[in-house]
């Protein structure tokens, strides 16, 4: 490795510990109350959730926008990150106006962000991946993306599980689903929206909702850039 990958190795190593811990006392309270929240909404309600995010994402992983990206060739792990940092800087930024636009507005507007965030992740997501030099058109990889997704925005024990799954990418890869349809789309739901879901809500409440908006939707962003960067290191050093 050279001194940059050495660097980097150490930051690697740092946030895959950080992956790997035990859930603390906090995190299982949280998970616990989340989960008894969970059992109070109807059944009904889960899956109609369920189903707007699976459709949200479907068409956001196979919009042509999005599969035309061509994986960036001969460039050094320096370079790429170097220009993958310069989209988390971007898409920070978009998120959080975004979130300041539609937190002002009210309830309405404050949901509408739901979506947009999504969007923004999942594009995000798409540009890292084709920096890596990774190639987004191919389908296993767009999965790759889900599971980054999953890591960033989950429970620390989902986020135990799922770091288990990519580290041993190559192998898990040839037991992925055909298709998204058998993906767990009522866990990536629960997941998502329990991580973020203090946030969003306080987002709705007037005055504060913008300055809360663009706060959280900037820390999330932030959160799935780290995610999404070390996610790759694993896969490129």
């Amino acid at each position: 490795m050279n001194s940059y990958e050495t660097i980097i190795f150490k930051e690697l190593k740092a946030w895959e510990l950080k992956m790997a811990k035990k859930p603390s006392l906090a995190n299982r309270l949280t998970k616990k109350m989340q989960t008894k929240v969970n059992g109070l909404i109807p059944a009904k309600a889960h899956a109609a959730i369920t189903i707007a995010i699976k459709n949200m994402v479907k068409a956001v992983l196979f919009g042509s926008e999005f599969t035309n990206i061509k994986p960036l060739a001969l460039a050094s792990l320096q370079e790429r990150e170097r220009l993958v940092k310069e989209k988390i800087n971007f898409y920070k930024k978009t998120s959080a106006i975004s979130g300041a636009g539609t937190g002002a507005g009210g309830i309405l507007l404050g949901l509408a962000d739901l979506p947009i965030l999504l969007s923004l992740k999942i594009k995000f997501l798409y540009d890292v991946s084709a920096l890596y030099g990774f190639d987004v058109r191919d389908f296993k990889e767009r999965l790759y993306l889900l599971y980054i997704f999953q890591l960033a925005f989950s429970s620390q024990e989902k986020r135990n599980e799922v770091y288990r799954q990519i580290v041993g990418w190559d192998q898990k890869v040839a037991e992925l689903p055909a298709d998204l349809n058998s993906f767990d789309w009522l866990g990536f739901q629960q997941e998502y929206r329990d991580y973020i879901d203090l946030a969003k809500m306080l987002q709705l409440v007037p005055v504060i909702g913008a300055v809360v908006g663009a706060y959280a939707n900037y820390r999330l962003l932030d959160q799935l850039g780290e995610t999404a960067m070390n996610a790759y290191r694993m896969r490129k050093i």
